[in-house]
């Protein structure tokens, strides 16, 4: 693709890069193809290569964003489905977001799309501002379909039925290998995953330190900054993750670590990309240092040979989230694992498309997205499963919120099947599957 900024222009870091990126862009129209918002609207300038256009004229122009622009590119769900399907390698996502960083700085929305997005910022990245919001929702819940806003309902609906306690394992602590030492590890212990779930991180720490890892979680670490860098807000999003640098920093610089474990896969996918969000800063150096090391949870359990186990006689239909699969790239990990602990992995039906959770998309795009989840269950459902497994906090409350069946973390599944507890998803009753411990 031709571009034509200036040479001042190009003075700016960010526009440079968008500058390489638009011209790595061939205008083949593969992304359509994989696109699901294209797929849903059918509008080009609803998939990535008519953003990409829209976006161009923008920053080329240095003009304020119209509320076309603005539309199209808040409909995007950062799936990064057409990054695995580009055969030019068009790095979209660095590009949309700057484009969100634009328009957050350049483009007033309307009043209470203002307040809404303030208001996600100010709570999801605080597990506790969360906890207080979920009673709230919780509460107000019975009255959704009386909300004028389909945001508004969209949050009261998907908050849980119960909020489960807080789990002390979440403090700054480390936790001894109950086997022979493998690895040092730092845990992400997250934001939103600590007040919605918390027995995915439980999960974790069991299986891991069960297979020989020292398990740290750090003082000073929290929310990776996803959820404020997917809106454009860029000081709030890098306050987030340079607090993790450093606390992570200072378990490298001590005793050392092998890995920064996310179980996670949204936050994974920004905390890989640090040493680009900190290029040219001081802390880009270290930056670079905490990507280098973050890793999924399949990819460490991969590396800590977990022992095959028999077959459990169990069907898991495995969701792959859209942060792991095209964010990370990791496709196969979780699979293997599942299978090689005896589990019956089947896949739906077009598994590369988004569930339509994408951060806090289902909360902003609520009417999009709810076309997305129902497809996404009908697929998973459609090969009779008895428990559906993912990776990623906001896919499992998306599909959780319409699925027939049980839906964990594939952690949960691992701890279980290798002597942790019953997933509580499951119902704990004589009918609930059994499966062999390992010794």
């Amino acid at each position: 693709m031709r571009t034509e900024f200036t040479e001042e222009q190009l003075l700016d870091p960010a526009t440079a890069r968008s500058n390489k990126i638009l011209r790595t862009c061939v205008h083949c129209g593969f992304c359509t193809a994989t696109c699901p918002t294209y797929q849903v609207l059918g509008d080009e300038l609803d998939s990535p290569r008519g953003r990409i256009y829209l976006i161009k004229d923008m920053l080329e122009n240095n003009r304020a964003p119209d509320p076309d622009t603005v539309k199209h590119v808040d409909r995007c769900l950062s799936c990064l489905a057409c990054m695995s399907t580009c055969p030019s390698g068009v790095h979209y996502m660095h590009l949309v977001d700057h484009a969100r960083e634009y328009i957050e700085q350049n483009y007033k929305r309307r009043w209470d799309d203002r307040v809404l997005r303030w208001v996600l910022s100010k709570i999801l990245p605080y597990p506790m501002r969360f906890r207080w919001a979920l009673a709230g929702a919780k509460l107000g819940r019975p009255f959704a379909k009386l909300m004028p806003d389909a945001r508004l309902r969209a949050m009261l609906e998907m908050a849980p039925k119960t909020i489960p306690p807080v789990s002390r394992k979440d403090d700054p602590q480390t936790f001894a290998p109950k086997a022979k030492k493998k690895m040092r590890v730092a845990l992400m212990t997250g934001c939103a995953q600590k007040a919605l779930n918390t027995d995915i991180n439980d999960a974790t720490i069991r299986l891991l330190t069960r297979l020989g890892c020292e398990v740290v979680v750090a003082e000073g670490a929290g929310c990776c900054g996803a959820l404020t860098h997917h809106m454009g807000k860029t000081s709030e999003s890098h306050s987030a993750a340079g607090a993790n640098i450093k606390a992570w920093m200072k378990h490298v610089n001590g005793d050392g670590l092998d890995a920064v474990v996310i179980n996670t896969s949204g936050c994974g996918t920004t905390i890989k990309d640090y040493g680009h969000m900190f290029e040219g800063t001081d802390l880009a150096s270290d930056a670079k240092t905490i990507a280098g090391l973050a890793m999924d949870v399949s990819e460490v359990l991969i590396k800590l040979d977990m022992p095959p186990l028999p077959e459990q006689n169990m069907t898991v239909a495995y969701h792959a989230a859209c942060s792991l699969q095209h964010g990370q790239q990791i496709k196969t990990f979780p699979k293997d694992l599942l299978r090689n602990a005896g589990f019956d992995v089947v896949e739906p039906a077009d598994s590369h498309l988004c569930c339509g959770s994408a951060g806090t998309y289902n909360l902003m795009q609520p009417a999009i997205s709810k076309q997305l989840k129902d497809r996404k269950v009908r697929t998973l459902e459609a090969k009779n499963p008895d428990v559906i497994a993912a990776g990623n906090i906001g896919c499992m409350m998306q599909i959780g919120s319409a699925a027939s069946v049980p839906i964990v973390h594939t952690v949960e599944l691992l701890d279980w099947a290798t002597g942790g507890p019953l997933p509580p998803a499951f119902e704990r009753d004589a009918s609930a599957p059994q499966v062999p411990i390992l010794r």
